[in-house]
């Protein structure tokens, strides 16, 4: 069975980009991006910068810019007091500011 999970998303952030540094060292660039969905609703979803290249691609953006995020899916789980749940994110492989999506800059 061949499998492909691979995604390029087209939107705009939510949110200033987060560098976390995790407990073994390594950095990690979190970035809220809102994808438009049919009408005008958005989907928010969380992705996930790891990768070097991936990172520097976020290092000049802020709330609001218009990206473009090439990566895969992921689904984590978690155990917490109201029982298990999962979450859906996407982790970069590349992340490139684009010109305004409305055809602006």
């Amino acid at each position: 069975m061949v499998t492909v999970n691979v995604v390029v998303l087209a939107g705009r952030l939510s949110a200033d980009p987060e560098v976390l540094e995790m407990p073994s060292g390594d950095r990690v660039a979190k970035l809220r991006l809102q994808v438009p969905e049919a009408g005008k609703r958005v989907l928010p979803l969380p992705v996930m910068a790891w990768d070097a290249r991936a990172r520097r691609g976020c290092e000049r953006l802020t709330k609001g810019d218009a990206v473009m995020v090439r990566g895969h899916l992921v689904r984590r789980f978690f155990r917490g007091q109201g029982g298990g749940r999962s979450v859906m994110e996407v982790v970069a492989s590349e992340v490139k500011k684009l010109r305004d999506l409305d055809g602006g800059e």
